[in-house]
């Protein structure tokens, strides 16, 4: 399926949220999800389902200043 992720379109195969971080190998607590610009909670992931054409955006976090 075509999802756009962080501003690019992607051809996917994962299904849910949760697969989607395995499929783009992001690792790590400290990320935030939005699917459709609605925010996906951590204990939801595993349950949300992508479809053809959603917009996600990862978000983690940077230092700086």
């Amino acid at each position: 399926m075509r999802l756009t992720v962080n501003g690019e379109t992607k051809e996917i195969a994962a299904t849910r949220v949760r697969a989607l971080l395995d499929e783009l190998e992001y690792t790590g607590t400290h990320l935030a999800i939005a699917v459709n610009f609605e925010v996906v909670p951590r204990a939801r992931w595993a349950d949300t389902e992508l479809r053809d054409g959603d917009a996600i955006e990862i978000l983690t976090p940077r230092q700086g200043g």
